[in-house]
C-alpha cells in the first residue's frame, strides 16, 4: 500500500514538474506584457481554495524561484564559476554547491518583493503582520521574477571577455533595474490612488530599502 501510495505521489510530481515547460514561458510572457494585470492575478488567486489556484500559471513564489534557476542554469552552461561557491570567505563558507548557491539567491531577492510589501503596507496604515504581507508579497515576486532573469543574464553577459557582451550586459541589467521600477510606480500608483511622482518615491524607498540589505548580506559573505 505504501508502495501505491508512492507511485501516485511520483506521478503527481513528474506532471507538476514536467508542466514547469509549458507555464514558465507562458508566466514569463505574460508578466513581461501585462505586470499589473498578473500581480492582480497573483491576488485574485489567494481568494480561492488552495486546489484551485495558479491552474494557467506559476504561483509566484515558485517562478521566482524557476527564474533563478534558469539564470543559474544558463551561467553554468557558460561556463560561468559560481562565485559564491568558489568564495569562502565570511558566511559563504556555508554555501558549498549549486542547490545552496540557488536558495540563498531565491532569498537574496526575495528582499525586493518583501521590502516593496513592507512598503504596500506602511502606506496604506496597516497592522504589519503575515496576513497584510502575504498579499503583496505574492503579487510582487512576479515583477521581481522578471528583474531577477535581467540581472542574471546581465551578469552572464558582463562576465564574457568580449567588449561587447560586456556592454550588452550593463545595458541589459539597466533595462531590468528601469522596468522594475516602472513597474513598481505603476503598481504603486494604481493601489494606492497616488501621482506618478509619489509612486515613483514608493518604488525607489523599497528598491533602496531592499538594495542596502543585499550589501549587508554581501559584507556578510565576502569578510
Amino acid at each position: 500500500m505504501d508502495f501505491m501510495k508512492w507511485i501516485s505521489s511520483l506521478d503527481e510530481l513528474l506532471y507538476e514538474v514536467i508542466s514547469w515547460l509549458v507555464f514558465l514561458p507562458l508566466t514569463l510572457w505574460r508578466t513581461f506584457i501585462h505586470p499589473l494585470e498578473m500581480m492582480d492575478y497573483a491576488d485574485r488567486q489567494l481568494g480561492l481554495p488552495e486546489a484551485e489556484q495558479y491552474t494557467d500559471a506559476l504561483s509566484p513564489p515558485l517562478f521566482l524561484a524557476l527564474s533563478l534557476a534558469l539564470a543559474h542554469g544558463v551561467a553554468t552552461a557558460a561556463g560561468d564559476v559560481d562565485r559564491l561557491i568558489a568564495n569562502q570567505h565570511g558566511l559563504a563558507k556555508m554555501i558549498t554547491d549549486d542547490a545552496s548557491a540557488l536558495v540563498f539567491r531565491l532569498l537574496v531577492f526575495a528582499m525586493f518583493p518583501l521590502m516593496m510589501s513592507v512598503q504596500f503596507v506602511r502606506i496604506r496604515g496597516l497592522a504589519l503582520d503575515r496576513c497584510t504581507l502575504r498579499l503583496p508579497f505574492y503579487a510582487q515576486c512576479y515583477p521581481a521574477s522578471l528583474f531577477a532573469l535581467g540581472l542574471g543574464f546581465g551578469t552572464i553577459l558582463v562576465g564574457l571577455p568580449e567588449d561587447r557582451a560586456h556592454i550588452a550586459g550593463l545595458l541589459l541589467i539597466l533595462i531590468a533595474v528601469v522596468y522594475y521600477l516602472a513597474v513598481e510606480t505603476r503598481w504603486f500608483a494604481a493601489q494606492m490612488g497616488r501621482g506618478k511622482v509619489r509612486a515613483f518615491g514608493s518604488a525607489i524607498r523599497g528598491f533602496v530599502d531592499a538594495f542596502g540589505l543585499l550589501l549587508v548580506i554581501g559584507f556578510l559573505f565576502t569578510r
